[in-house]
Order: structure tokens, then sequence, then C-alpha cells
């Protein structure tokens, strides 16, 4: 009996506002509101997903952009080694022998070489 007596008490008010929010959406759609609202919504929706030029693109290109340059500097790091070990061969003779000796296995007439590793096989 309650549960009747609220549902008739709240039926006229419910129809209110749906009387209300039907003439807000009405006024809506017949207005010029809605057509500039689309047209922006669309736009937006190009320019920042949709287009090759977006903005997530942007942001794409800008990380890729990020990566290189960090790449740039470490291949510069290393070729500035590799620069300053070429100066230490053209100046040392020793040091091409001591490439010689550690990479190459090379050795004098008089010399024997032994080899051992650490890693032992099993």
């Amino acid at each position: 009996m309650y549960c009747l007596l609220f549902a008739l008490t709240l039926q006229p008010k419910q129809n209110d506002v749906m009387k209300r929010m039907a003439d807000f959406f009405g006024r809506i759609v017949h207005s010029r509101l809605l057509k500039y609202s689309v047209v922006v919504v669309f736009a937006v929706a190009f320019i920042g997903f949709i287009d090759e030029n977006s903005i997530y693109q942007h942001v794409l290109n800008q990380q890729k952009i990020s990566e290189l340059n960090s790449e740039i500097v470490k291949y510069n790091d290393i070729h500035k080694q590799n620069e300053m070990r070429l100066e230490e061969l053209a100046r040392d003779p020793k040091a091409i022998e001591k490439i010689a000796r550690e990479r190459y296995f090379m050795k004098a007439d008089d010399e024997d070489i032994f080899v051992f590793y650490d890693d032992i096989e099993r």
C-alpha cells in the first residue's frame, strides 16, 4: 500500500522532469548550437586522432626523435673511443703487439702460448 502511494506521488514529478528534458533537447536539436557542436567535435576528432598529421602522430614522432638522438649520442661516444684507440695504435708500436697477442694469439718465435678458459664445459 505504501509503495503504491509513493509511486503515485513520484509520477507527476518524473513527468515534469521528463518534459523539461524533452523540451531542452528539442531546443538543442532545432538550434544552431547542435550544428556547430557536431562540426567542432568532428574537427577535434579528425585533427586529434584520424589525420596523418594528428596530435597522436606528433607525439609518436617526438618519442622516435628522442630515441634517435640518444642513439646518436651513444654512437658518437663509441666513435670517440675508436679514434683514441687508432691514435694510440699510430703512436705506440707496443699497442699493436698487445692487440696482436690478446686478440689473434700471435707470438714471437721463442714463445709458447697457453690459453686458459674460465668456463668449464661439463
